[in-house]
């Protein structure tokens, strides 16, 4: 036999951790890396804390699991905290974004049917977006790395240029159910959408009766140093889908919707088996506890202008490899004249710096959100040794 026990479709490093601690990991051989790339935006209160570990391990010997055919206070406890604290009017947990993703496609897509619309079935979405693994989170991205070998793949999307607002408006016809976009593109390499884009989108939602779907699977829960990244731009969506941070590194989606967009999901209509469990639900309620702490968010925000500021100071001292920085808050991304994906492997052997490769050979900056001044100090002399010492290759 010669295929692993474990699948092989994760290009897998070097690193194997076995224990977590605040903002550092430690490899199975004792080595202590800093973690900047945070389970790539999961571990939003670092490893360990003890608010969430407690909880998962105080419900783990209470109650874990029970059927969603029972009634469930643990999820309506803390669908009833998201709903009081966003635009939101109701919440369906799952268990990974991907999930949570397919959860929003077909809210938008069952609004219309509803209205006696079944034809508007089309969502609009784009270039270099990365919505999850599904057949149907594959299928609404154009990104030839994710699609090819799947075909044929779900019909029901269409593909503009990212923060192209012409393009997307000019795809808008008696199919359209609206429009599926990331405020901020993560894999696809850091980039912000802007306010004339983001806020055409929602214009046009309301002028032609579609539906604003965002996507804030990685820059939701607190990242930017907003409860969600939409808050930047003053847009309110009608369905959001939300993961990675809410669970703080246990698997914990979840699909957002204002009582009109969710009109269409009646009993029936959708489902999960371990989607909002009581376990799930004991790490969303500790993750939101301490997002919800009075300066936290703000503390996250001040991190994040130290880290911008940091990296802003050094992109001169190596202008051989950088060249800019993106983002917001603790979502930040370092644009590199050369392959990122190289960089962020030396930071990882040879200093000890986990970083996340993104698209446009951008470096991904991801953080645990506790993160104090010694921490981004720390992470300036790591990222500084790794840069001065760093030899791009002629290829890259």
């Amino acid at each position: 036999m010669t295929i692993t026990a474990l699948m092989p479709v994760y290009p897998r490093c070097g690193v194997r951790p076995v224990r977590g601690e605040g903002v550092y990991l430690y490899g199975e051989d004792g080595q202590q890396f800093l973690d900047f790339a945070s389970g790539i935006a999961v571990n939003a209160l670092g490893h360990g804390h003890p608010k969430l570990v407690k909880a998962i391990a105080d419900q783990a010997a209470t109650l874990m699991h029970v059927s969603n055919l029972y009634g469930s206070p643990q999820g309506e406890h803390l669908a009833q905290r998201l709903v009081d604290a966003t635009f939101a009017d109701t919440v369906f947990f799952t268990n990974s974004g991907a999930e949570a993703v397919e959860c929003a496609i077909k809210t938008a897509r069952r609004y219309h049917y509803a209205n006696g619309n079944p034809e508007r079935h089309t969502l609009i979405t784009f270039n270099n977006a990365f919505h999850g693994r599904t057949l149907g989170a594959i299928s609404a991205t154009n990104q030839a790395k994710m699609r090819d070998g799947f075909e044929p793949l779900l019909p029901g999307f269409a593909y503009a240029p990212f923060d192209d607002l012409d393009a997307a408006l000019a795809l808008i016809d008696d199919n359209t159910a609206g429009f599926l976009v990331e405020p901020i593109q993560g894999e696809g390499g850091l980039r912000p959408a802007s306010p004339e884009f983001l806020r055409g989108l929602r214009e046009a939602c309301d002028k032609h009766g579609l539906l604003l779907v965002l996507d804030e699977v990685q820059c939701g829960y607190g990242r930017t140093g907003k409860f969600f990244a939409h808050e930047l731009y003053g847009v309110t969506p009608d369905i959001m889908a939300v993961a990675k941070g809410i669970g703080g590194g246990f698997p914990l989606g979840a699909c957002l919707a204002t009582e009109e967009a969710a009109k269409g999901m009646v009993a029936g209509t959708h489902g999960s088996t371990y989607g909002g469990n009581p376990l799930a639900m004991a790490a969303g309620e500790a993750v939101l506890d301490v997002l919800q702490e009075p300066g936290f968010l703000e503390q996250v925000e001040a991190m994040g202008q130290r880290l911008r500021a940091t990296l802003e100071q050094m992109i001169p001292n190596h202008d051989h490899l950088f060249e800019e920085v993106r983002g917001h808050g603790l979502m930040l991304g370092l644009k590199m004249k050369s392959d990122s994906r190289r960089f962020v492997a030396h930071c990882r052997d040879e200093h000890k710096l986990l970083l996340v490769s993104a698209g446009e050979n951008v470096v991904r900056i991801l953080p645990p959100l506790v993160i104090d001044e010694s921490h981004v100090a720390e992470f300036a002399t790591k990222l500084s040794d790794a840069a001065r010492v760093y030899v791009p290759v002629a290829d890259d």
